[in-house]
């Protein structure tokens, strides 16, 4: 069973090779993608995202189509100037991250919690599909012995 983390479609080398061509430009244009960790446990599955600066109420969790998304957005927190220069490194801006669950979640198992900057979510993992033994009955005159078998569960 695997989660899947979908690839970003802007990694930073591909920053790092615009800015060599064409300097630090705007860091207002950039895309900040937090980092995250995924991690399998006896029963679930962990995924942990750094999320420095901020606040419960700036993140949203949804699953739609066994798909986890997590997004938000972090603000700016530098005013622009007119004179001199200064150095603007650290990410701000929107972010969206995707995950691809395992069939069989039942998304009301997820729980989150959201503690210093570092959200973490607990995955459930689908409980494994297990036979179950089906009683036939006889019908019809005489008294004849009930069958069983077994059928896998769907």
């Amino acid at each position: 069973m695997a989660l899947m983390m979908r690839p970003e479609p802007f990694s930073r080398e591909v920053d790092r090779l615009f800015d060599a061509f064409f300097g630090q430009g705007d860091r207002e244009t950039r895309r900040w993608v937090p980092p995250v960790d995924l991690v399998e446990a006896e029963d679930h599955f962990v995924l942990k995202a750094d999320l420095p600066g901020l606040r419960q109420d700036d993140v949203s969790i949804e699953v739609q189509d066994g798909t986890l998304t997590i997004s938000g957005e972090r603000k700016a927190e530098h005013e622009q100037r007119e004179r001199g220069w200064y150095r603007i490194e650290r990410s701000f801006g929107s972010f969206s991250r995707s995950l691809t669950l395992p069939e069989g979640i039942d998304p009301e198992g997820i729980k989150a919690e959201f503690n210093d900057g570092v959200l973490e979510v607990q995955i459930p993992k689908p409980e494994e599909r297990k036979p179950r033994r089906i009683q036939i009955s006889a019908s019809g005159e005489g008294e004849q012995p009930a069958l069983e078998g077994t059928a896998q569960e769907r």
